[in-house]
């Protein structure tokens, strides 16, 4: 996903059912990815006590500062998959 976010909005809310769904998972992978970050900071031995899920898209090409961006192009490219596990509040 090399475009802007804006021109790529239809294209990413083919893999949510709502912009909003869009936001929660974008954030949640994310968060993810910032752990992930993190742990790999960490001296290798330390490493094994932490999990963290790493990126699905290319490790060499991605930018560490930018978890928000990867999670989106991880998105863009069908790698990321969600399932609802309620209706929500009525």
């Amino acid at each position: 996903m090399s475009k802007s976010v804006f021109g790529d909005l239809d294209a990413l809310l083919t893999h949510a059912d709502s912009k909003f769904s869009l936001v929660n998972i974008v954030t949640k992978r994310a968060r993810q990815l910032n752990n992930w970050i993190r742990v790999q900071q960490l001296p290798a031995t330390d490493r094994r006590e932490y999990f963290a899920s790493e990126p699905l898209v290319d490790k060499e090409t991605i930018n560490p500062n930018k978890p928000v961006s990867i999670a989106l192009d991880e998105i863009a490219d069908g790698k990321i998959a969600y399932r609802r596990t309620r209706e929500g509040i009525k």
